[in-house]
C-alpha cells in the first residue's frame, strides 16, 4: 500500500486519483475529473505529478478537520463512503490550489481566481480558503491606497451576482462597496451599462460611494440609463426604479449649467425645473439664513459628498455654493444633536479668527470640522457666493493634504489676501487663481480717458500705482512647497504683491501672470531672480521686457542661466524688447518645449538663433518670420506636435516648411495661413493621421478638395476653424458626417454657397459652432433645424443673419438651455422686442448682443445679472438700447459677479444723396471689477 507520509497527485489528461486513508484505514480512490474543456497541447506533457509534503502527518486528520466534505466523506457520513471510487469533476487548476490552501501551502487569491476558488471553497467546505477569499475582496473594498489590481467590471458584477445566488451576503456587499469607491473609474468603463439595477442601487446608497463631484454621480446615472435603450417602452416597475434612481442625486449641489444641459435628456428632465428652483433659491439666500432655516439637522441634499477615500473634490460652477453648506458638509453627524448648534455654527461663520483663538485656548466651543486626508485636489472656481476666510479655515482643516487648489473667476478672492490663503496649507503645491483677462494693453490702447472707479484706486492706464498687499515687514511661513501659479488676468495684481509671492515661493516652478497689466517689467524681472528653479514662464500681455530677459540671461555661462533650464516661454504681445536681447535669449534656451512669440516683433535673425531639438509646440503668428527661418526650426525639431503660424504674411512661399513638417513625428494642433494650399495639406497627409485641431486663416486656399480630403487625412479632428475659405454644401457634409469626434466648428468670412443641407445631419458631439457672415439665409426654421442637428452647442456666435427675429430668442433658449456663450451680432430683429425670452438660457457667462434691434431695456444690467447667476462677460451696443442707453450700476452687489461690461457706441452716417448707411464705430465704454473696485475706460478701438 502507499506510504502515508507522502500524497502523490497523478494529473494525466483529464482526471487524476486521490489515494486516502479513511478513518477506519481503508483506503479510498477518489477520482477528480477535469469539469473544463481540454485543449490539445502538443508541447505539453502527457503526466504531471505534483506532491504536497505531509511528513508531519501521522494520520489525515488534518484534511479532515480542513474540510467539512472530506470529513463527511471518510465519517461515512455520505452515500457514496462505503465505495472505492468516488468521482467529482472539478477544475483540476481549483482543486490543486483547494488542497495546498488546506495544507497551510501559500496561495494568491485574482480578480479571475476569486470565483473558482469561492465556489470550490464553499463545495467542499474549507473555511481556510473562505476566509482568505473573504479577506481579498474586503481589502479590495476597503484599502485607501491605489488599487495594486483592478477588478475588472465584468468580473465584479458576476462575483455580485454568484454572492446573491447562493446567498453568501458578505460578497454583495463588498462588491457594492467597491463599485462605490470606484465609481470615478468604472462610470467610463463601456460594461457599466450592464450593470444589474439593484447592484446600482446598493452603490449609490452605500456609505464609500464617492465622486469628485454630485455632477459626476448624475451623469453615471444618465450614462447608465441611456446604455440598452432603457428610457424606452418602460413598465410602470421599471419607471418607478428609475425614479428611484434618480432620486438619489443630490439636485441642490448640481452646477447650473449641467441641469439646464441635460433639461430635456430623459430621465433627467422631469427633476430640472425642480432642481433649476433649489439653485436659484439658494443663490439668493445668505449662509446665516440657510442655516437658520434648517430644523433637524442639515438635508443631505446640503451636503457634499464626502469619504474617507476621497481624492478630488470638485464643486466648479455650483454658483449656489456658499460657506454654510461648505461647513455642513465637513461636519460631523454628531455635531448637529447639539441643541447649540446653529448659534456656533453661525458663530464661526461670522468671525472664523474667533474658533482659531478658542482652539488656541483648547476651548470646548471650537466646531468639530472631520478631517479628509486623501483629499489632494479641490476646485472651486465659479463658487462666488464662498466667503474666502470661511473657506480658507474650513479647507485648510478639513483637507490637510491639499495640494492643488483651483480658485479661477473669484473676484472676491483679492490679492492682497492672497499670501494669507496660500499660508493656510503646508503641502500646496499647486494654486491657479485665474480670472478673466482685461481687454485693455497699457500704453497700446487708444484711451479717452479712465476713471479709477468707486474706490478712488489708481488708474488701469498706470504702471506705478500702490498695492494693498501684506506688509512687506510682517514675518510669514515659507511656502517653498508651491510649484505651480497661476495668476492669470488678475489686474488687482502690484508690484508688491508679486515681489512678496516671490519671495515665500521661492521653489515656483511655473508662473503665469498672463494679462497682469500692472506688473512693471523690473518687478517681472525681480520675481524671476527670485525663482531659481523657474522652468515655465508665461508673460503674455504684461509689461515683461529687457530687464525681464536680463534676469533670464544672467549668469557666468550659457549653461547656469535660468533661460537653459527654460521649458516654456510664452511672451505674446510683449513689445519693447530689442533683437540683441530676444537673440541673447534665443541662444541661451537649451530645454524649451513650448515657445510662443504671437504678436511680437520676432524677426528670422532672431529665430535662427534657436538651436534646440526638443520642442513640441511654437506659435508665431502674426510676425513677419519667413519660411527658410521656419522650416530651419521645423527641421531640427522632429517631434514637433503643435504649430501655430497664423497671419504669417512672409510664409507665402512655404514649400519648404511643409516638406520639413511632412518628415516629422505627427501634428497634433495646426494654425495656418498664407501659403497653405490644398497640396500643401497632401504632402502633409503623412503626419495628420493624430491632429486634433486645425485653424485656417487668410492667405490660405485650401479649396473644396481641401475640405473634402480633411476627414480621410485627419480622422480624429475636433477642432475646425476655417477664415476666408472657399466652402460648399458637399464639403461642409462630408465634415459633419464624416468626423465623428468633431466638437468644435467655426466658419468666419467664408465665401461659396452653403444653405440648410449642411446643418440637417446629426452632430451631437458639436459643442461650440461660430458662423459668421456664412449663413445670411438663416430663418427661425432653419435656426430650429439646427438646435436639432446640434442639440448639445454650449457656445454660438451668430453674426450676419439678417433674417431672424425676436422669435429666434425662444428658440435659442428651448433648444440650448445649457447655453454658456452666446454672440448674436447684425441678426436682424432678435432684440427688436427685448430680449426676456433670453433669460431661459439660466447658465449664460458670456452674452454679446450688438446691432439686432432697438429694444432692449436700460435696466438691461441689473436684470441680467439676477437672470443669468453665472454672468460675467458682456458685450452690447448703444444701438441697440430702447431709450437710447443703459444703466450703469452704482455698486458692485447691483450685478452680482460681473467682471467686464463692454458698451459700444456709433455714428451714423449719410451719403452723399442723404441715404443713411450702415453706422460707423466711435468708442467702446469698458467697465471692469478688479475685485476690489470699478474701472471705467473710454477707448476709442471697438472691443
Amino acid at each position: 500500500m502507499i506510504s502515508c507520509h507522502r500524497l502523490f497527485f497523478v494529473a494525466q489528461a483529464n482526471l487524476f486519483e486521490l489515494l486516502l486513508r479513511s478513518l477506519h484505514d481503508e483506503f479510498v480512490i477518489l477520482v477528480v475529473d477535469n469539469n473544463q474543456p481540454q485543449e490539445e497541447d502538443e508541447s505539453s506533457s502527457p503526466c504531471q505529478v505534483i506532491s504536497i509534503s505531509a511528513s508531519d502527518i501521522s494520520s489525515w486528520d488534518m484534511l479532515i478537520q480542513e474540510s467539512s466534505y472530506f470529513h463527511g466523506l471518510l465519517s461515512g457520513s455520505f452515500s457514496e463512503s462505503g465505495r472505492e471510487h468516488i468521482s467529482i469533476e472539478w477544475n483540476i487548476e481549483t482543486f490543486l490550489i483547494l488542497m495546498r490552501c488546506m495544507y497551510h501551502c501559500a496561495i494568491d487569491v485574482s480578480s479571475t481566481s476569486f470565483l473558482p476558488l469561492f465556489d470550490a471553497a464553499l463545495y467542499f467546505g474549507v473555511e481556510r480558503l473562505l476566509s482568505k477569499c473573504k479577506r481579498w475582496l474586503s481589502v479590495l473594498a476597503s484599502s485607501k491606497a491605489p488599487a495594486s489590481q483592478i477588478l475588472e467590471l465584468p468580473d465584479l458584477v458576476q462575483m455580485w451576482s454568484f454572492g446573491l445566488e447562493r446567498a453568501v451576503d458578505f460578497v454583495p456587499d463588498l462588491c457594492a462597496a467597491y463599485l462605490a469607491k470606484n465609481l470615478m473609474l468604472l462610470k467610463s468603463d463601456l460594461y457599466f451599462g450592464n450593470v444589474p439595477y439593484e447592484l446600482l442601487m446598493c452603490c449609490i446608497k452605500h456609505d464609500h460611494l464617492t465622486v469628485d463631484s454630485e455632477m459626476h454621480l448624475a451623469d453615471a446615472l444618465l450614462v447608465w440609463l441611456d446604455a440598452n435603450k432603457r428610457l424606452f417602452d418602460l413598465s410602470e416597475t421599471s419607471k418607478d426604479n428609475i425614479d428611484s434612481l434618480m432620486e438619489q442625486v443630490r439636485f441642490s449641489l448640481l452646477p447650473l449649467w449641467f441641469i439646464a444641459e441635460r433639461r430635456k435628456t430623459h430621465g433627467f428632465s422631469k427633476f430640472a425645473d425642480h432642481s433649476i428652483e433649489m439653485v436659484t433659491k439658494l443663490t439668493k439666500m445668505s449662509s446665516k439664513c440657510l442655516v437658520d432655516s434648517i430644523r433637524d439637522g442639515p438635508p443631505a441634499d446640503l451636503r457634499v459628498r464626502l469619504t474617507q477615500y476621497t481624492e478630488k473634490l470638485d464643486l466648479s460652477g455650483c454658483t449656489q455654493l456658499n460657506e454654510a453648506i461648505l461647513l455642513l458638509s465637513v461636519l460631523p453627524e454628531t455635531y448637529f444633536s447639539h441643541p447649540m448648534w446653529r448659534k456656533s455654527l453661525n458663530s464661526f461663520l461670522s468671525n472664523p479668527e474667533d474658533d482659531a483663538r478658542n482652539q488656541e485656548q483648547s476651548s470646548q466651543t471650537t466646531l468639530p470640522i472631520s478631517s479628509f486626508e486623501n483629499v489632494e485636489e479641490i476646485d472651486i472656481s465659479k463658487c462666488q457666493r464662498l466667503d474666502y476666510k470661511v473657506t480658507i479655515k474650513c479647507i485648510s482643516k478639513s483637507f490637510p493634504s491639499l495640494r492643488k487648489l483651483r480658485a479661477a473667476y473669484l473676484l472676491n478672492i483679492k490679492v492682497s489676501t492672497m499670501l494669507e490663503l496660500l499660508q493656510s496649507f503646508g503641502n500646496l503645491t499647486e494654486v491657479d487663481l485665474t480670472v478673466d483677462i482685461v481687454p485693455i494693453i497699457p500704453c497700446q490702447a487708444s484711451v479717452f480717458y479712465t476713471s479709477p472707479g468707486l474706490a478712488q484706486t489708481p488708474p488701469i492706464i498706470s504702471l506705478t500705482s500702490g498695492s494693498n498687499s501684506f506688509d512687506s515687514g510682517q514675518v510669514h511661513r515659507s511656502l517653498s512647497c508651491i510649484t505651480r501659479l497661476t495668476l492669470e488676468g488678475r489686474s488687482d495684481l502690484y508690484d508688491k504683491d508679486l515681489r512678496s509671492i516671490s519671495r515665500l515661493c521661492g521653489s515656483l516652478c511655473y508662473l503665469n501672470i498672463k494679462g497682469c497689466a500692472l506688473l512693471s517689467d523690473a518687478c517681472i524681472a525681480y520675481a524671476i531672480q527670485r525663482c531659481k528653479s523657474l522652468h515655465s514662464l508665461i508673460v503674455c500681455y504684461t509689461s515683461f521686457s529687457e530687464n525681464s530677459v536680463l534676469a533670464l540671461c544672467a549668469g557666468t555661462s550659457v549653461t547656469n542661466s535660468l533661460a537653459s533650464n527654460l521649458q516654456m516661454l510664452h511672451m505674446s504681445k510683449c513689445e519693447g524688447i530689442s533683437e540683441t536681447s530676444l537673440i541673447n535669449l534665443i541662444t541661451r534656451t537649451q530645454k524649451l518645449k513650448s515657445l510662443c512669440l504671437r504678436d511680437t516683433k520676432v524677426s528670422d535673425s532672431v529665430l535662427c538663433e534657436l538651436s534646440v531639438s526638443s520642442l513640441e509646440a511654437i506659435d508665431i503668428s502674426n510676425t513677419t518670420i519667413s519660411s527658410m527661418a521656419l522650416a530651419r526650426v521645423i527641421s531640427k525639431n522632429q517631434n514637433l506636435k503643435s504649430l501655430k503660424a497664423r497671419g504669417c504674411k512672409n510664409l507665402i512661399q512655404s514649400e519648404t516648411v511643409f516638406n520639413s513638417l511632412s518628415k516629422g513625428s505627427g501634428l497634433e494642433e495646426l494654425e495656418i495661413g498664407w501659403g497653405f494650399t490644398y497640396f500643401s495639406l497632401v504632402s502633409l497627409r503623412p503626419v495628420l493621421s493624430s491632429l486634433r485641431a486645425i485653424s485656417v486663416g487668410l492667405g490660405a486656399s485650401l479649396g473644396e478638395d481641401g475640405l473634402t480630403l480633411l476627414p480621410s487625412a485627419c480622422p480624429l479632428l475636433e477642432s475646425i476653424v476655417l477664415y476666408f475659405q472657399e466652402i460648399s454644401d458637399s464639403a461642409l457634409m462630408s465634415l459633419v458626417t464624416s468626423l465623428k469626434h468633431l466638437e468644435e466648428l467655426a466658419l468666419s468670412y467664408c465665401f461659396g454657397d452653403i444653405t440648410l443641407q449642411s446643418f440637417k445631419f446629426s452632430i451631437p458631439n458639436l459643442r461650440k459652432l461660430r458662423l459668421e457672415r456664412v449663413t445670411r439665409w438663416m430663418t427661425n426654421e432653419d435656426l430650429f433645424v439646427l438646435t436639432q442637428s446640434c442639440p448639445n452647442l454650449t457656445e454660438l456666435t451668430l453674426v450676419g443673419c439678417s433674417h431672424l427675429n425676436s422669435d429666434s430668442q425662444p428658440i435659442i433658449s428651448a433648444g440650448w438651455p445649457g447655453m454658456i456663450s452666446l454672440h448674436l451680432e447684425e441678426c436682424g430683429r432678435i432684440t427688436e422686442n427685448d430680449v426676456a425670452s433670453l433669460y431661459g438660457c439660466v447658465a449664460l457667462e458670456d452674452l454679446l448682443l450688438r446691432h439686432n434691434g432697438s429694444g432692449i431695456q436700460k435696466t438691461f444690467l441689473l436684470d441680467a445679472a439676477l437672470k443669468f447667476p453665472m454672468l460675467r462677460l458682456v458685450s452690447l451696443d448703444m444701438c441697440d438700447a430702447k431709450d437710447g442707453n443703459f444703466d450703469v450700476p452704482e455698486e458692485k452687489e447691483e450685478v452680482r459677479f460681473l467682471s467686464i461690461v463692454k458698451i459700444s457706441r456709433c455714428k451714423s452716417q449719410r451719403c452723399s444723396l442723404g441715404r443713411e448707411l450702415a453706422p460707423v464705430h466711435r468708442e467702446t465704454l469698458v467697465m471692469f471689477w478688479n475685485g476690489q473696485n470699478f474701472t471705467n475706460t473710454l477707448l476709442k478701438q471697438r472691443l
